[in-house]
C-alpha cells in the first residue's frame, strides 16, 4: 500500500535466548576475541611520563590497567599505594617508551610526593628497569599512536599466507576487509577476481607478516590453484612490485606476537590417525601422514581406497592443528568413524585396517593432551562461520562436547549443513553479539523470520522512494535506473564513514559506547551505509529513543533524500521512526555534518574524513555549554526536540509473558508544541535531554511541575544553571534547599582533583558520601557533570540523600558559571 512499509522481524539475541531458554557461551571462552580487543598495552608495562607538577621533567610509571585508549598509571616508587594512580589518554598525554628521555636529553626526576622514599635515583631506576617490559614505541608515537593494533590491518595491507593444501610455500595476500580481526584475503595478482578469496582470523598460525617466508627459508610461490592464471614472468613482476611497496603496505610485526607458537612434532611418514577435514568438518575419518617436511610441519591425507578417486583431501598440519586424533579416539568417545570410501563393509575395524595397509598407528605421545576446562556446555549459543560458505556467520548451538571439541548445529544458513566439528580454540567461532559489535551480518534462525509479512503504516512524504531492500537487491544485480545514483562507474557510491572517537560526543551520545564503535563503516550503497551508521549512533546513546526522536523526519521540513525506518529500544519499549538519509555520494559529507550538529556533538564525530591528530573544530577545549552555543542549535526551545509537527515515532510496549512475535505495535504521535511543553533538561545531562515517553504520565507530570518551579527560580536568580531540577519530587518542601545561597570558590572546580572534591564534600552535610567519591575517583570535571539520575543510579542513593547531594553540586555549578565560566 502507498505510504506503508513492510517490516521484517529483526533478530535480537536477548529475546532469542529468552524464547529458547538457552544461555550464551561465556565470552572468556573465546581467547582469540579477547586478544583482538587488547590495545597493545598490558598491565606491568613501563613508560616515561611527564610529571604533572613539572611538565619539563619525566618519571617512570607502570601501567595498572587499560581501558580503550585510556591507561591507568602509577609512578614507580609509590609501591602498592593506589592513591596517586592517574588516568592518561594515549592520544593526548605526554607518554614515551623507556629510554626516550635519555635519547632526547630530557630530565628524569623523582616526583615530589615520593622524593623522600628514593634517596638514590640512579640505583632505583636500575633496579626497577632491570628486565622491565617497555610500552611499545610504535603505539606511543607517529600515526599508530592510540590506535587499536587490530585497526592497523587496513584494506590494502599485505600479508603472507602458507599454501597449506599443497606445500609449505607461501604467497602474498591482500586484505580486502577486516571484520573484528577476521580478514577477507585475496591473492596478490588476482585483484579483479574474488573466486579464490579466503577468510582467516589474523592470529591464524599459517598467516604471517611480509618477509616471513624469506626469514624461515621458504619460497614465495603462488598456489597451484592459481599458478596457471598468469605466466611465470607475470608472477615475478608482481613479486618485484610487492617488494618495492613493502614498507607502505606492511603490518607491524608486534601484531602477531600473540599468535600460537608452533611446537615440535614427532610424526613419521605412513602413520595412521583419525582426522577431520578442516574444509568439510562434518565427519571423522581415517587418515595417513603423507609427508613430513621438517620438525614443525607435516602433511596428512584423508584415506580414500577407491581406485578411480579424483583429487585427494590433503593439507599441512602442525602438532597443535585441530581435528587430528589418535587411532581409536572415536571408539573411546562413543563417536562414529566414517570408513574410507571404497572400504568393504560398514563395520570398520582399526586392527584389520592397519594390518591390511601394513601401517602403524601414530602413538598417543604424538598428540597434545585435550582439556575439557573451556566453559562450553551443551545447548549454549554462539556465532560460528559456515565452513561451506565462509562469508556466512550463523547462529550456532552446541549439541555435543568431547574433550576439546564441540559439535555445532548452524541455524539460518542459506543451504542446510550437517553438524560441524570444531575445536574450542577455533578462530571461526565467536561470542554472542560479535557480529553486531563489528557491523557484520549475522544469519538469523529461520524460525525468527516472519513468514507473513507485517505491514506497519509509516508517515512518509508523497514522493515515491525505493525501499532499502530494493536498493540492496539492485546493488547486487545492477538493475536500477541510472537516475537512482546507487552505483557510479561500477563502484559503490558512498565512501567509508569514520567514527572519530576522540571528538566531542555531546549530551546525547555515551562517550564510552562511542569508543566501542568500529573505526569505520562502508564503503557501499549510500542508503545502507548511512542507515548502519545511524543505527550504531542510536544504540550508543544514553537514551536511544531520544536520539531517534532527534533524527526523525519532520512533516514541515523539506524533503531532500530517502526515508528509512530506524529502530530504538529503551527501558523495555521499542520505538520506530522514519529518518531521512541522502542517496548520493556528493551529499554524504554535508549530511554527516548536519546530523552531528543536530545531535549537538562535534561536526567531525563521524563522516568521510578521519581525524588523525587534532580535530579541525578544536572540540576538545569546548565545554558542553559553549559547544551548544557555538553552533546555535536552539535558544528557548526544548533541547533535543525538533519543532512542531506530528511524529511518526512508534512505540512497541513490552508485555509480560508474551513472545515477541505476539507483540502488537502502535504509534505514539508527538504533540504540537506549546508553551507548556518546554523541556528544561540540561544539555549536559549524561542521561540525555528529557523524557521520551509521552505515555509515562508520572514522568510528564513531574517534569511539568518542576518546569514551573524552575521558571520561578530563574526569574529570582536571573542566572542560568544546568541543574536537573525536573527530577525533583513534586513537593520539595520536605528537604530545604536554599538555591539562592551563594558559594564562593577559591579555585576553578574544573581543575579540582579527587582530593579537592572530597575536601569540599566533607565541608557540607553530605560528608558521609565523600567515601563514594573517593572510591569512584570523581574529580572536578566529573563532579560538574553529575545529575540526579546519575547520582541515583551510579551511587545507589535513595532520593532524599541524592537530592541533598545534588543541591551542593548545584551550588558548585552556579559558582562556577558566575566566577569562572568567562
Amino acid at each position: 500500500d502507498a505510504g506503508s512499509s513492510v517490516e521484517e522481524m529483526e533478530f535480537n539475541w536477548d529475546e532469542y535466548l529468552e524464547d529458547t531458554g538457552a544461555t550464551a557461551a561465556p565470552h572468556g571462552s573465546f581467547k582469540h576475541v579477547d586478544t583482538s580487543l587488547q590495545n597493545g598495552f598490558a598491565p606491568g608495562m613501563k613508560l616515561e611520563v611527564a610529571v604533572k607538577s613539572d611538565q619539563n621533567t619525566y618519571w617512570v610509571a607502570t601501567i595498572i590497567t587499560t581501558c580503550g585508549q585510556l591507561l591507568l598509571l602509577r609512578y614507580d616508587g609509590y609501591g602498592e599505594d593506589r592513591k596517586a594512580d592517574f588516568w592518561c589518554d594515549i592520544l593526548t598525554a605526554d607518554l614515551h617508551p623507556i629510554g626516550w628521555c635519555e635519547q632526547n636529553k630530557k630530565i628524569l626526576k623523582v616526583p615530589e610526593g615520593i622524593k623522600d622514599k628514593i634517596p638514590d635515583q640512579e640505583e632505583f631506576l636500575q633496579r626497577v628497569l632491570k628486565g622491565a617490559c617497555s610500552a611499545p614505541a610504535n603505539l606511543l608515537e607517529g600515526l599508530h599512536r592510540g590506535k587499536n593494533p587490530l585497526d592497523l590491518i587496513a584494506p590494502g595491507s599485505r600479508l603472507e599466507l602458507q599454501n597449506i593444501r599443497d606445500s609449505l610455500e607461501a604467497w602474498i595476500v591482500n586484505v580486502v576487509e577486516n571484520v573484528g580481526g577476521r580478514l577477507k584475503l585475496r591473492y596478490e595478482g588476482l585483484e579483479d577476481s574474488d573466486k579464490f578469496d579466503q577468510w582467516l582470523f589474523y592470529l591464524d598460525p599459517f598467516l604471517h607478516q611480509v618477509g616471513w617466508a624469506a626469514q624461515h627459508g621458504y619460497s614465495l610461490q603462488p598456489p597451484l590453484a592459481i599458478r596457471s592464471l598468469r605466466s611465470e614472468a607475470d608472477w615475478q613482476e608482481i613479486l618485484k612490485k610487492v617488494k618495492e611497496e613493502e614498507e607502505e603496505s606492511s603490518v607491524p610485526t608486534d601484531l602477531f606476537k600473540d599468535k600460537p607458537v608452533i611446537g615440535v612434532h614427532s610424526f613419521s611418514e605412513g602413520m595412521k590417525l583419525e582426522a577431520v577435514d578442516p574444509m568439510a568438518p562434518f565427519v571423522i575419518c581415517p587418515a595417513t601422514v603423507l609427508k613430513v617436511y621438517n620438525d614443525k610441519y607435516f602433511m596428512i591425507e584423508i584415506d580414500d581406497l577407491r581406485p578411480e578417486r579424483g583429487t585427494s583431501q590433503r593439507y599441512v598440519c602442525h602438532v597443535g592443528s585441530a581435528g587430528i586424533f589418535p587411532v581409536q579416539w572415536s571408539l573411546k568417545n562413543g563417536l562414529h568413524l566414517s570408513p574410507p570410501p571404497g572400504y568393504p563393509g560398514q563395520d570398520f575395524d582399526w586392527a584389520d585396517y592397519l594390518k591390511q595397509c601394513g601401517a602403524e598407528a601414530a602413538p598417543q605421545s604424538c598428540f597434545p593432551s585435550l582439556t575439557s576446562d573451556h566453559g562450553f556446555k551443551e545447548n549454549m549459543k554462539l556465532e560460528a562461520v559456515n565452513p561451506v560458505d565462509p562469508e556466512e556467520v550463523c547462529i550456532a548451538t552446541v549439541t555435543k562436547l568431547k574433550d576439546s571439541y564441540l559439535w555445532l548445529q548452524l541455524e539460518g544458513s542459506k543451504k542446510p549443513v550437517p553438524e560441524c566439528i570444531v575445536s574450542v580454540e577455533s578462530m571461526n567461532i565467536f561470542p554472542v553479539g560479535w557480529c553486531e559489535t563489528n557491523g557484520y551480518q549475522l544469519r538469523p534462525p529461520r524460525k525468527a523470520i516472519v513468514n507473513k509479512q507485517k505491514k506497519i503504516a509509516v508517515v512518509q512524504p508523497e514522493k515515491q522512494i525505493l525501499s532499502s531492500r530494493t536498493v540492496h537487491d539492485g546493488l547486487k544485480n545492477q538493475e536500477l535506473n541510472s537516475s537512482d545514483s546507487v552505483v557510479i562507474n561500477g563502484k559503490y557510491c558512498c565512501p567509508k564513514i569514520y567514527f572519530n572517537h576522540r571528538c566531542f560526543s555531546g549530551p546525547y551520545l555515551n562517550k564510552g559506547r562511542i569508543a566501542e564503535l568500529p573505526q569505520s563503516v562502508g564503503p557501499g550503497n549510500c542508503v545502507l551505509v548511512l542507515k548502519e551508521v545511524l543505527t550504531l549512533l542510536i544504540n550508543a546513546a544514553y537514551k536511544p529513543s531520544r536520539v531517534l526522536r532527534e533524527l526523525q523526519l519532520d512533516e514541515e521540513a523539506a524533503w531532500h533524500g530517502h526515508g528509512e525506518t530506524l529502530k530504538a529500544k529503551y527501558k523495555g519499549k521499542s520505538y520506530r521512526a522514519t529518518v531521512e538519509v541522502v542517496r548520493t555520494a556528493d551529499r554524504v559529507a554535508d549530511f554527516c555534518r548536519k546530523t552531528c550538529i543536530k545531535l549537538e556533538c562535534c561536526p567531525n564525530l563521524f563522516g568521510p574524513q578521519m581525524v588523525l591528530d587534532k580535530c579541525s573544530e578544536n572540540c576538545s577545549v569546548l565545554t558542553k555549554t559553549k559547544y551548544t552555543h557555538y553552533y546555535g542549535k536552539r535558544k528557548n526551545k526544548r533541547i533535543g526536540r525538533p519543532p512542531g509537527g506530528h511524529s511518526n515515532l512508534e512505540v512497541a510496549m513490552k508485555k509480560p509473558n508474551k513472545r515477541r512475535k505476539r507483540r502488537k505495535h502502535f504509534f505514539v504521535h508527538k504533540k504540537k508544541r506549546s508553551s507548556t511543553s518546554v523541556d528544561n533538561t540540561p544539555a549536559g545531562s549524561p542521561q540525555g535531554s528529557g523524557a521520551e515517553e509521552e505515555d509515562d504520565q508520572d514522568e510528564s507530570e513531574l517534569s511539568h511541575s518542576l518546569a514551573q518551579d524552575r521558571d520561578k527560580r530563574k526569574r529570582k536568580l536571573r542566572t542560568f544553571s544546568f541543574s536537573d531540577d525536573e527530577n525533583k519530587p513534586p513537593s520539595p518542601k520536605d528537604i530545604k534547599m536554599e538555591v539562592a545561597e551563594k558559594l564562593q570558590l577559591d579555585s576553578n572546580p574544573l581543575e579540582w582533583s579527587v582530593a579537592d572534591v572530597v575536601r569540599f564534600l566533607k565541608s557540607t552535610d553530605c560528608a558521609p558520601l565523600a567515601r563514594i567519591f573517593l572510591d569512584q575517583e570523581i574529580d572536578g570535571q566529573a563532579l560538574l557533570l553529575l545529575t540526579l539520575p546519575t547520582v541515583q543510579e551510579c551511587m545507589d542513593l535513595k532520593l532524599g540523600p541524592a537530592i541533598k547531594l545534588c543541591h551542593h553540586i548545584e551550588r558548585v555549578k552556579l559558582a562556577f558559571y558566575q566566577q569562572f565560566a568567562n
